[in-house]
């Protein structure tokens, strides 16, 4: 399973490079080789082997971060989620929240420079960033990523540039093409659950759409909403960790519709652009309550039944 998820990136690893240059390549394999590490000191005593789970938390972090995220940043960052986000819970399978992204929420919030006003312009053209180690950064907020742009000037960037990906942004989550085909190879796959993709994306435009409707100056119209802020690489790539999310069918359902709720409530009303990283958290936090709710539902309503067929329980 862990492999498939690999697999599924390996497109957007290639895009980024060409996007931004082959400096992101270089820090994904910097926080890779740590992040190894750092299950690697954990599991040694117990005498048990480094998952390849590691490996897909660390190429997912690396591509939640902006191209010019400093790597000794970077590296922070993978070593608290490793630790805090996984092994404080018992290691592999175990953890509450999802290790990326608790590693992506530390550093946002210790270094918030480096994470939220430095970004890089999106190469355009051949040999793209194919022929440089990064590319060129970014100085105004009228040339920042969509959500930026949109919170600080109203204007919207254009669908066709979103679909692409040749926008500024973090590094794996600007092509909104590649991001879709990742999904639907992992639904194929039968390695991420479609019930969250799409539950969370109806929970978003739903929401969204009332307040877009309704006037909210601060709410763009869904379709840009879901196209642009790392909304569709959480959905497909976050959302769906099979350990931190619910394991009912029914849950999946409520537990989506939650975080496509949070992500419009955050982005539209708090001081965060994006707001899918906190909303996944968030939903994380309630993923074993809204289990533990379907279960007792289902319980209840089975006595109840069986009560009525007149069986002594």
């Amino acid at each position: 399973m862990m492999r498939t998820v690999i697999i599924s990136t390996i497109p957007l690893i290639l895009s980024s490079i060409y996007f931004f240059g082959w400096r992101v390549f270089l820090l994904l394999i910097a926080v890779t080789i740590f992040g190894v590490l750092t299950e690697y000191v954990f599991e040694k005593k117990n005498n048990k082997k480094v998952s390849e789970a590691i490996i897909v938390t660390s190429i997912l972090y690396t591509l939640t971060l902006p191209p010019s995220t400093p790597y000794w940043i970077a590296i922070v960052g993978i070593i608290f989620g490793t630790i805090f986000g996984k092994m404080v819970f018992g290691g592999f399978g175990r953890n509450v929240f999802n290790p990326a992204l608790v590693s992506r929420a530390f550093v946002y919030i210790t270094f918030p420079a480096p994470l939220t006003i430095q970004w890089s312009k999106a190469a355009v053209g051949f040999p793209g960033g194919f022929g440089t180690y990064i590319t060129e950064g970014i100085e105004t907020i009228s040339q920042a990523t969509p959500m930026l742009i949109f919170r600080e000037t109203g204007s919207m960037v254009s669908m066709k540039n979103l679909l692409i990906g040749n926008v500024s942004g973090s590094i794996g989550e600007t092509s909104a093409i590649l991001i879709i085909l990742a999904g639907i190879y992992l639904i194929y796959k039968k390695v991420a659950s479609w019930e969250i993709m799409v539950s969370t994306i109806l929970g978003f435009t739903g929401l969204s759409g009332i307040l877009y409707l309704t006037g909210n100056s601060q709410i763009p119209n869904p379709l840009f909403g879901i196209l642009s802020g790392g909304f569709l690489f959480g959905a497909i790539f976050m959302a769906t960790d099979p350990i931190s999310a619910p394991k009912t069918k029914e849950g999946k359902w409520i537990y989506g519709i939650i975080i496509g709720i949070v992500t419009v409530i955050i982005r539209g009303y708090a001081l965060f652009a994006g707001g899918m990283m906190f909303a996944i958290l968030i939903g994380n936090t309630f993923g074993p309550i809204i289990d533990e709710g379907i279960k007792a539902y289902k319980k209840h309503k089975k006595e109840l039944e069986d009560k009525k067929k007149g069986v002594v329980i």
